[in-house]
């Protein structure tokens, strides 16, 4: 299947240039329209809704995708492995989501989060994300919205990309640990054809005593036109690469007696590859009558192989623990839908109704290794998965301070699994199949004196691994109900700082969760969560600005007993500051609470938090063409110790008699500076 990969990628990627060959009609006339730009707050269903415009996220150090995601009040995302090639750890509102179990993660609409993946339910690698050609984030928290189904239990974020740069740039950047970033990006049409090119190199050692010899490309080509005056047409494609070494979770045991440095590793041949190559249609029209018909798909190819070892010699003490995990698929699908706005008995609103469908054709293995070489296999399986929702949505608004927004979702889902290994112990097999309905509805209240009020309620769900909902008294889909109560306001005007304030629960049913490191199910039961969020964001001042926010979190299952991993308290501040002469400031720090390990909470995970420093410099040099920027990362700018991933389990090193319980972590980095110069034209 390697050549689809290149196909769907390269094949995209060419389309959206060939377009441009249309871009002009030599017959038309030439019109000289003025820019015109119109900014204004963007409509919210609840107080944790938000939009995260890129020139909130371009300070952010460069190397890791996911740093965006610290601007979400209540979102952490750490490095799962010692290695940054593959997807990160993700927290939010109480969920170990591990790598995006319970977060939906979308780009231009396109699913991120991969299904039955090989190393975890709901896989979401983000790393094909070029940050500079994203012009915002979508953000919504809970299942508020009929739009949004599978693994959206806590929320959902859209990375959506730009249609156009208006200037190119050519940037450069090195740093500490071996480490470079070069990106090229340029709109080559900016008219009736737009056009956006981007391409990212990007390599890193780490601190780790195992360089990680980390290494990613990317390329983006996107051409979006309007065929008629009333419709427009955008086609992306992408393709990604990326190859690492990774120093795994290293025992704390190991650590504290000396035999191991914190930066070290118990088996240096741990690390992986992956390539994804995707293609996306977007295309809606408008009609004369206040209707919008959309229209879209999308395909993807990937490939991932990962070696891991996290528990050493436990199994077995010759060759050791390690094992490969093998994923090649193919994803596809779309969505169609009309929504129609008006008045009605002279209420305004509108009605929205669409069908969502995606398909997953799989090949999963697992099997043990050493040194990156098989020594068998565990589990060889093709999976075809399929999921088909229609949704529809209402919005009216009776009065001047009163909205409602609802709908209702409905899911069904087909599995079909074939065990390809004849030898392995007896696997998962056979088709079934599942459904849900699911209702949400919205109240808005005011604004009065620029403050609006918040009442949420929603249902949601993740699908569980197919080779788990073949098996007999399965729980295929996994249902949550979502509440919320919030308020939104901008005590000073529109201009000034906008606070927000979210009271929240969620209500999760039994889970059947599919192990991937081990090819095992594991049940959990039902569980509760319960939760405050409280943040703020604007000008505080002149070229002053502030963003931060707090949150409070306790979850626990039905019985008391403590969801492991679940952060308790998080916290994000940034200071951003404008200087004269060109001169951009930003100094955040990121912080996440001390978290049970165990369902008993007789371990515990530190505390820690992160303080980084940015600055960017307009050189003040005239060129012929363009202009010249410097910039300058320090992360980590306290130096402090701290732990990424933290986990609590058992394992074995080759100098013990039997297996220890104990904390296994990713150390986070030390300090590391980053500097380079972009040049715009």
């Amino acid at each position: 299947m390697r050549w689809i990969g290149w196909v769907i990628g390269a094949g995209a990627i060419v389309l959206s240039f060939g377009l441009t060959a249309f871009a002009h009609d030599p017959d038309a006339p030439d019109l000289d329209v003025p820019e015109v730009t119109v900014e204004a707050a963007r409509p919210v269903a609840a107080s944790s809704q938000q939009f995260i415009p890129d020139k909130e996220y371009l300070l952010q150090p460069q190397g890791r995708p996911a740093q965006v995601l610290r601007l979400i009040p209540g979102f952490i995302a750490v490095e799962h492995s010692g290695g940054a090639g593959k997807a990160d750890q993700y927290f939010l509102r109480g969920f170990d989501a591990d790598h995006g179990t319970d977060v939906a993660f979308f780009a231009d609409g396109m699913p991120i989060n991969l299904r039955s993946h090989a190393h975890g339910q709901g896989y979401t690698d983000l790393n094909f994300i070029i940050p500079e050609t994203i012009e915002g984030l979508d953000v919504y928290k809970g299942a508020y919205l009929p739009e949004y189904g599978d693994f959206s239990t806590a929320g959902a974020v859209n990375f959506r990309t730009r249609a156009v740069v208006k200037e190119g740039v050519v940037q450069s950047a090195g740093g500490q640990f071996n480490t470079q970033r070069h990106l090229f990006m340029f709109s080559p049409t900016k008219d009736q054809m737009r056009t956006l090119f981007a391409a990212e190199g990007y390599y890193t050692d780490g601190p780790f005593q195992n360089g990680n010899r980390y290494f990613r490309g990317n390329l983006l080509g996107k051409a979006t036109m309007n065929p008629t005056s009333r419709s427009e047409l955008s086609i992306t494609g992408t393709f990604h690469k990326a190859q690492w070494n990774g120093s795994g979770e290293i025992p704390l045991r190991a650590v504290q007696d000396g035999s191991l440095d914190r930066f070290g590793s118990i088996d240096p041949s741990e690390g992986g590859n992956t390539l994804r190559s995707t293609a996306r249609l977007n295309y809606h029209y408008d009609t004369t009558s206040s209707g919008r018909f959309f229209a879209n798909a999308y395909a993807q190819y990937y490939r991932f192989d990962l070696f891991t070892n996290f528990t050493f010699f436990q199994n077995d003490p010759v060759n050791g623990d390690g094992f490969q995990q093998s994923d090649r698929r193919v994803m596809y699908g779309g969505d169609l839908g009309y929504k129609q706005t008006g008045r009605v008995f002279g209420i305004d609103g509108a009605a929205t109704i669409g069908v969502q469908a995606r398909m997953d054709d799989i090949h999963a293995r697992l099997g043990p290794q050493v040194r990156r070489n098989p020594l068998g296999t565990t589990t060889d399986t093709d999976i075809s998965e399929a999921s088909y929702a229609p949704f529809v949505k209402l919005e009216v608004q009776p009065t001047a301070w009163m909205r409602l927004a609802g709908g209702v979702r409905s899911e069904v889902f087909t599995f079909d699994v074939r065990n390809r290994c004849a030898i392995c112990a007896e696997q998962p097999a056979g088709t079934a199949s599942s459904g849900l309905v699911l209702p949400k509805a919205n109240l808005i209240l005011g604004p009065w004196f620029h403050t609006e009020f918040f009442v949420n309620y929603g249902e949601g769900y993740h699908s569980n691994d197919a080779r788990s909902a073949v098996t007999p008294a399965a729980s295929p889909l996994a249902r949550a109900k979502s509440y919320e109560v919030g308020i939104r306001s901008r005590p000073w005007g529109s201009d000034g700082i906008e606070l927000t304030a979210t009271v929240w629960a969620l209500d999760m049913k039994q889970e059947l969760v599919f192990v991937g490191d081990e090819g095992t199910t594991e049940i959990r039961g039902a569980s509760r969560r319960r939760g405050l969020e409280v943040g703020a964001r604007g000008q505080v001042w002149g070229p002053v600005y502030f963003s931060g926010s707090m949150t409070w979190t306790q979850a626990e299952f039905r019985n008391g007993d403590a969801i492991p991993l679940a952060p308790e308290v998080t916290a994000y501040g940034a200071l951003l500051l404008r200087w004269p002469e060109g001169l951009t400031s930003q100094l955040q720090a990121t912080y996440l609470g001390v978290r049970p390990l165990t369902e008993d909470r007789s371990i515990r995970a530190p505390s820690w938090i992160d303080v980084d420093l940015s600055e960017r410099y307009q050189i003040p040099i005239k060129l012929a063409h363009g202009r010249l920027e410097a910039f300058l990362f320090v992360q980590n700018l306290l130096n402090t110790k701290w732990e990424q991933a933290v986990f609590a389990f058992e394992s074995r090193l080759r100098n013990e008699a039997a297996g220890v319980t104990d904390i296994h972590f990713v150390p986070g980095n030390p300090r590391m500076v980053m500097g380079g110069v972009a040049w715009y034209f």
